[in-house]
């Protein structure tokens, strides 16, 4: 009988450790995905979303809100990761090896180049 509890317990901390190493990965920026940083009511925003449904409607990408924990820990490190400094903005897209802040027509050629690699 105590075999069993010990092999339970055992499983159960195996368990433990693999859902804690998924969570911590979730909070990292990864290099293989397509991260949009964004704030509701933003018209960047909204224009890079636009352009996105209408050239991009099946691309793989998180979107995150910088305005929920989750999405504003994961900009300050895409932050960090580009060493933005102080004067950041919404959208922010991190791409790999690149970003891209703020949106207007000019932009959306460098993204096109930018979504490259990650287009399957």
């Amino acid at each position: 009988m105590m075999k069993k509890w010990l092999y339970l317990l055992a499983a159960v901390l195996c368990l433990s450790s693999v859902e804690a190493q998924a969570q911590f990965k979730d909070n990292q920026i990864q290099d293989n995905k397509i991260y949009l940083f964004y704030s509701e009511g933003c018209p960047h925003c909204k224009d890079a979303e636009a352009y996105l449904q209408k050239n991009y409607p099946n691309l793989a990408m998180e979107r995150l809100n910088v305005r929920t924990k989750h999405g504003y820990n994961l900009f300050v490190k895409c932050v960090n990761k580009f060493d933005l400094g102080n004067e950041v903005g919404t959208p922010l897209f991190c791409m790999g090896k690149n970003y891209l802040m703020g949106w207007d027509t000019s932009y959306q050629a460098k993204f096109d180049e930018y979504v490259k690699p990650f287009i399957k």
